[in-house]
């Protein structure tokens, strides 16, 4: 066995890197202001009712002018304060909103949904109020992403049932599952708020200060109306050009039939294809999924063709994160694929929770970064833990470290912990430097979530976009 503790990655920006993305934003610009197509405007559309209207214009006019940091902190690094939204700072651009851009529900109409007697009807309908008028933006506007702002009541009406109230039928009911996949046809990506959260008060209560609200929302409002990346991680030149992808499952709606798979395929800067699996089978031992030999051959085929479609070249490496173990008929699938499209370099890496715990000597967690190799292909990481650069453990409960086991493995065991641990740090919807999935597996989970709703017979989006 042996320890080692990996140095944190660095993030890329516009003049310059740094290993945090709000400290590296606000200091630097945003990675993409080198590209040309990049907007420097972004129109939103806002779908609500009136007050939700309302408090999303006060939210905005606040992200634009900036707000401070968490009052009485000691943690200036954790608790950043937001510098704005301008064409001259930071994210360099200008958000624009305006009444032409805003369609408002009608409080009869939300009125009538509250009433409905199950949370699956009152689903149904809230979906229907808001996709008529997300349909009228993206159809008759020209914006690049709508924000649609939830009422307190209807929030709760649609995530919980009534005392009483009798359970829904099989099927799973999600509202926001259900929105996204309902819109994605459309064209333009949702950013869904509640009021209550962009609702700023002295005794809010709200374990996430403003600032720091104002940082996720900001980013992900960036990535979904510009298509392109506020940061990327820094090229190793002395890696061949890679590609990574990530292989979950997710159940279908009744949560009895046989388990679907997916994969995201991302490159170093960040891009990434999505792509739908076909229904694959249940291990009757430990009841998880598994990809026959045909399927897996038939996935990372697929994925290598939207790959070169995109980029117009093949990458000269191959890494499939995966969150379960590989199964012999997989591996042969997944070589068979490769070879058939002359790729020799790759890693096969699965990813999985662990019982195993590390404990060190002071009252903080391990370091973030801190690794375990128990072998030369299998080993314990920890993404999540204690971050010198904030001076604290950023986190509410005791972290849980991933267990890396390497299956086909060109690349050591350190090198390939190395690359998780930057691609934790590669989702935009969260700007915390310590996420505990890499961005494959974490972008898997939440395609699957939305995938579930989406009709077989329809092309999904292949833009993370549409699905964080």
């Amino acid at each position: 066995m042996r320890f080692t503790t990996l140095p944190e990655p660095l993030l890329e920006f516009g003049t310059g890197t740094h290993i945090c993305p709000r400290a590296g934003i606000e200091q630097m610009g945003v990675y993409d202001k080198r590209d040309e197509l990049r907007r420097t405007e972004l129109r939103i559309g806002v779908v609500g009712r009136g007050e939700g209207v309302d408090l999303l214009d006060e939210w905005l006019a606040k992200c634009r002018a900036g707000l401070e940091r968490k009052a009485g902190s000691k943690l200036p690094n954790l608790f950043r304060g937001f510098g704005g939204i301008s064409p001259d700072h930071g994210f360099l651009t200008r958000i624009i909103n305006s009444p032409q851009y805003t369609r408002t529900l009608q409080k009869s109409e939300i009125n009538s949904a509250l009433k409905l007697e199950t949370r699956a009807t009152r689903i149904d309908r809230a979906v229907a109020l808001f996709y008529e008028q997300v349909r009228f933006l993206a159809e008759n506007r020209a914006v690049d992403v709508i924000v649609c702002v939830l009422p307190n009541e209807l929030f709760d009406s649609v995530t919980t049932r009534a005392e009483g109230e009798a359970a829904d039928n099989e099927l799973e009911y999600n509202f926001r599952r259900i929105l996204k996949a309902r819109c994605m046809h459309l064209g333009t990506p949702l950013q869904l708020v509640r009021e209550k959260t962009i609702l700023i008060t002295k005794n809010s209560g709200d374990q996430q200060d403003p600032a720091t609200k104002a940082w996720n929302f900001a980013t992900a409002l960036y990535y979904k109306g510009n298509r392109t990346i506020p940061w990327r991680l820094v090229e190793d030149n002395a890696k061949p050009p890679s590609c990574y992808i990530g292989i979950g499952f997710y159940k279908s709606r009744d949560g009895e039939t046989v388990s679907s798979s997916l994969a995201q395929v991302f490159d170093e800067f960040g891009h990434g294809i999505i792509l739908r699996g076909t229904p694959v089978s249940i291990d009757k031992k430990n009841r998880r999924p598994y990809l026959s030999e045909e399927q897996a051959y038939e996935l990372l085929r697929d994925a290598l063709e939207e790959y070169d479609r995109a980029l117009q070249h093949m990458p000269a490496r191959v890494v499939i994160h995966k969150s379960s173990h590989f199964r012999e008929s997989e591996q042969v699938g997944f070589r068979r694929a490769l070879e058939e499209k002359s790729i020799r370099s790759r890693d096969f890496v699965a990813i999985t929770g662990t019982d195993i715990r590390l404990f060190a000597d002071k009252n903080y967690p391990p370091k973030r970064g801190t690794l375990l190799a128990m072998s030369e292909s299998d080993g314990v990481l920890y993404t999540r833990g204690t971050v010198d650069f904030y001076k604290t453990y950023p986190g509410m409960y005791v972290p849980n470290p991933l267990r890396i086991t390497a299956y086909d493995q060109d690349s050591s065991l350190e090198s390939l912990c190395e690359e998780i641990l930057g691609l934790t740090k590669m989702n935009w919807n969260n700007t915390q430097l310590d996420g505990r999935l890499p961005i494959t597996l974490e972008c898997a989970s939440k395609i699957g979530d939305i995938m579930k709703y989406v009709d077989p017979k329809e092309r999904p989006q292949v833009s993370y976009s549409y699905y964080m």
